[in-house]
């Protein structure tokens, strides 16, 4: 059941859509003029139409056309430059060492961008050893990439005006498929054998993940929800489901708790374990909700809570029989009741009576949960420095792009010798660990590939049987290539041997050539990485604990506004929310990275690893308090809790100037006028507590930075 859930939710997913996309587009030109005999105009074209699938990047539909339109211009600039000089070795050289460095650059103002300099690059590898004679020639070689490039523009743009919002549509599935993952892993925090560190490595990981969806679908959906103009249902029930499914998100970081003291506390009862129980059937929940969005369908229920939930209940009801305060598993069971509501409401939305009489609040404020890239000249500027990581990374590639070329004119070792430079060109990647670990992906999959591809040309000689093993390879090559590198090379690499040997080549003598070509690139462009103006994380790790920090500053101001008796705005609010998640997956990936790289240019790891942990609680927390002040009514305050949330303002703000002078919008606390302060309860000793654990981690977040300046300082007094 579970594997036929799987297989199916890959066939309506994204990537095998893209896949099918790509196969279709690629090769139907040399299909069509195979069949008049001209199978070199045809190969061309399809040439053409690879290189703009490159641009083919999800978002709204105005972006994609844009997109491969300049894409499709500057690789038939760079085809008609390639054509007119390749007789000539040495302009070659410059060429390469210029284009190289130019689209580069172009990672100043995205991936968008990036991914036009890649296709542009990779057709002037490609027509580096292209026989062209005379100028004629050139140009009709570059009109005919061009053709294939718009032929492909056309194909994908008629395919997402026909349904504009399917592609957010499966994006929403893959990202509420990775929230139930974080949700999962919360869970593991009730089991009392979790390794509670290694699981907030996980967690951290997961966290990283989960934002990348959530900025795709919001790219996909809020853009194309403000130009398309229609009156389906399909915008406004994705846009619901998404806000409800980022609002789960936080609810699943307001359950949020000492999980050490927790297991003290109540460890020896099972209400742990029913915890753990109800929030793992939470997390296959919506795991189940994704699997029909992306497949299309109408939802069906797994599970009813509401037995779960009683059961649930009736463990705590016990604890507190017991003699024990069991007052925090209340407040968890709150939690866990507002997100099996959630989950609920998500569930009525696919009622078209029950959509039709939703409104989506705030529909005025989409555009400012996207980001808006700006193709402004003062940035290209600013990055024409040593100081960017992206300008070292344009240095570097256009350095080992040309000496690939070198090689491979001096040491050729087949016919094919533009496979090295395509491997540098592939494999360099801005920081080490990329580079690294494409550079694995690249060779594993190359040689597995190789000898996939070499025993079925060995086996089997009917041509139909060959070309159907080339659809099948090049859908799962094009499907794979953003889902897992490594299975996209090892398809990739038997589809084009078929491809040779169709043109008559030698079938072994080419898996061999590009074996060799692969190493040797992969040796250039690593090395590369290590030895020519590296970008390693830790050097630049302070400017993302920086952002993270003055985050969560903007973040914990919304408590102290709620607890001042104000009402914070909605919008401000999720931008506020949003900001700190985007900036912890910064952090994170930042540090995954850094963990990638040799052990010697890491520096202070397991420091560095604590504070990224301690800034996940930290958001964790302040994501609690502000749930739970939502739920208390009315408001109690006390003296204490507002020195406490003073307090962590001030040492937070204290800590983001010792790291840099920094401007921090302060706002006034005053306690609220209201008669409940007098009486203790168990709302107001929890509030206590949960601003006094804000409280400690600020201020343990400060020691560790203080450490951190202290010992930079003396390492420069060293040298």
């Amino acid at each position: 059941m579970r594997q036929s859930r799987e297989i199916k939710t890959f066939i309506f997913s994204q990537y095998f859509s893209e896949g099918l996309r790509i196969t279709f587009g690629v090769l139907l030109p040399s299909l069509v003029f195979f069949h008049l005999d001209q199978l070199e105009v045809g190969l061309t074209i399809s040439l053409g139409a690879v290189c703009v699938s490159i641009a083919d990047n999800q978002g709204p539909i105005n972006h994609k056309r844009n997109g491969m339109l300049f894409c499709s211009i500057f690789v038939f600039l760079t085809t008609l430059l390639t054509g007119f000089i390749n007789k000539y070795p040495i302009l070659l050289g410059l060429e390469i060492i210029i284009l190289c460095f130019f689209y580069s650059m172009f990672s100043v103002y995205g991936n968008r961008a990036s991914s036009i300099g890649t296709a542009a690059l990779l057709v002037m590898i490609l027509s580096i050893d292209h026989d062209v004679t005379a100028s004629e020639g050139a140009v009709g070689h570059a009109l005919y990439i061009l053709t294939g490039g718009i032929w492909y523009m056309i194909l994908s743009l008629s395919l997402s005006q026909i349904r504009p919002y399917r592609l957010a549509q499966q994006a929403m599935g893959e990202c509420i498929r990775e929230v139930a993952e974080y949700v999962r892993l919360k869970a593991d925090f009730y089991d009392e054998e979790t390794d509670f560190d290694e699981n907030y490595r996980k967690l951290i990981s997961q966290q990283v993940i989960v934002h990348e969806q959530q900025d795709s679908v919001r790219e996909l959906l809020f853009k194309t929800r403000l130009k398309v103009k229609e009156s389906t249902l399909a915008g406004r029930l994705l846009i619901l489901v998404f806000v409800d499914i980022v609002d789960l998100f936080e609810q699943t970081m307001a359950t949020h708790y000492d999980y050490l003291t927790l297991h003290k506390t109540f460890g020896k009862s099972n209400s742990l374990k029913e915890f753990k129980s109800i929030i793992i059937k939470l997390s296959e929940e919506l795991e189940n909700l994704s699997y029909y969005i992306i497949s299309n369908e109408i939802p069906q229920r797994l599970y009813d809570f509401k037995y779960e939930l009683e059961r649930l209940k009736k463990c705590i009801d016990l604890v507190e029989e017991s003699g024990t305060n069991a007052f925090v598993l209340k407040k968890i069971l709150i939690n866990v009741r507002n997100m099996v509501s959630r989950v609920d409401k998500i569930y009525t939305y696919f009622n078209q009576k029950q959509l039709t009489g939703q409104e989506i609040k705030n529909e005025v404020d989409l555009s400012k949960f996207v980001s808006h890239q700006k193709f402004d000249f003062k940035i290209l500027k600013e990055n024409l420095s040593p100081k960017s990581s992206i300008f070292r990374h344009s240095i570097r590639v256009a350095l080992m792009c040309f000496i690939g070329f070198l090689v491979s004119k001096l040491f050729p070792v087949g016919y094919h010798s533009y496979w090295i430079l395509l491997t540098i060109l592939v494999l360099l990647k801005p920081a080490y660990s990329l580079t690294k670990q494409r550079n694995i992906e690249r060779l594993i999959g190359t040689i597995i590939g190789a000898v996939v591809g070499a025993l079925i040309l060995i086996f089997i000689k009917d041509q139909t049987a060959l070309f159907i093993f080339l659809l099948l390879f090049m859908v799962a090559a094009y499907s794979f290539q953003r889902l897992n590198y490594i299975v996209s090379v090892l398809f990739m690499t038997p589809y084009i041997l078929i491809l040779f040997s169709f043109l008559g080549e030698s079938n072994l003598n080419i898996a061999q050539e590009r074996i060799i070509d692969t190493f040797i690139g992969s040796f250039i462009a690593l090395s590369a990485s290590y030895l020519v103006l590296p970008n390693w994380e830790s050097h630049q790790f302070k400017d993302f604990m920086r952002e993270v920090l003055i985050a969560n500053y903007q973040y914990l101001q919304k408590v102290a506004i709620i607890l001042s008796g104000g009402t914070i705005d909605i919008t401000a609010y999720k931008l506020a929310r949003k900001n700190v998640y985007v900036n912890s997956a910064n952090l994170g990936s930042a540090f995954q990275r850094m963990l990638s790289e040799p052990k010697s240019k890491q520096q202070n790891s397991k420091e560095l690893h604590k504070f990224v942990v301690l800034n996940h609680m930290l958001s964790s927390y302040t994501a609690t308090l502000i749930t739970n002040l939502q739920q208390i009514n009315p408001l109690i305050v006390n003296d204490l809790h507002i020195k406490l949330i003073r307090r962590s303002l001030y040492t937070l703000s204290e800590v983001i100037k010792s790291m840099k002078d920094v401007e921090l919008e302060e706002i006034e606390i005053n306690i609220p006028d209201t008669k409940s302060f007098s009486k203790s309860s168990n709302e107001e000793d929890l509030l206590t507590e949960q601003l006094e654990l804000v409280n400690k981690l600020i201020l343990d977040l400060q020691k560790l930075i203080q450490n951190q300046i202290s010992k930079e300082g003396m390492i420069n007094q060293s040298s």
